[in-house]
């Protein structure tokens, strides 16, 4: 029986072995599906800043092309400001020396060309459309124009 008993104690041993083996195969594969899952994640994670450096650099850009644009129509409003102060400047000093133009600018605009100043705030296009059918249509000229 001894002998049966030690053939049983190592078929046991050979049983608990093969266990423990297969238990550290199970967590070895375990741990590679660990360790493939995170080299996807940091893959995809890799890949999303990526586009997120691309997606700031395009901003960059447009932002830098914003702001050189506001520049160039700052420096434009200043022009056109400058260019309108020198013609109010030049008219003031045409009505200084010329009576007739001094009159002709002192009298009231005409009602056709007043009307056409007049404006609303409107926003949006249904404002304007609104608007629109209130106004009348604008007279024709006194005279009709030769052919």
């Amino acid at each position: 029986m001894t002998t049966l008993r030690q053939a049983l104690y190592g078929l046991a041993l050979f049983g608990a072995l093969g266990l423990l083996l297969w238990g550290q195969y199970q967590r070895i594969q375990a741990e590679q599906a660990r360790a493939d899952l995170a080299a996807e994640k940091v893959q995809q994670l890799e890949q999303r800043n990526a586009r997120q450096a691309a997606t700031i650099t395009r901003l960059d850009g447009a932002l830098q092309a914003e702001r050189t644009a506001q520049a160039s129509l700052r420096t434009t409003q200043d022009l056109l400001r400058q260019n309108l102060a020198d013609r109010l400047n030049q008219i003031q000093e045409l009505e200084r020396e010329n009576a007739d133009l001094r009159q002709w600018s002192a009298q009231p605009l005409p009602a056709a060309a007043r009307r056409l100043r007049e404006r609303p705030a409107i926003t949006g296009a249904a404002g304007y459309r609104n608007w629109l059918p209130g106004r009348g249509a604008v007279p024709p000229a006194a005279g009709k124009p030769s052919q």
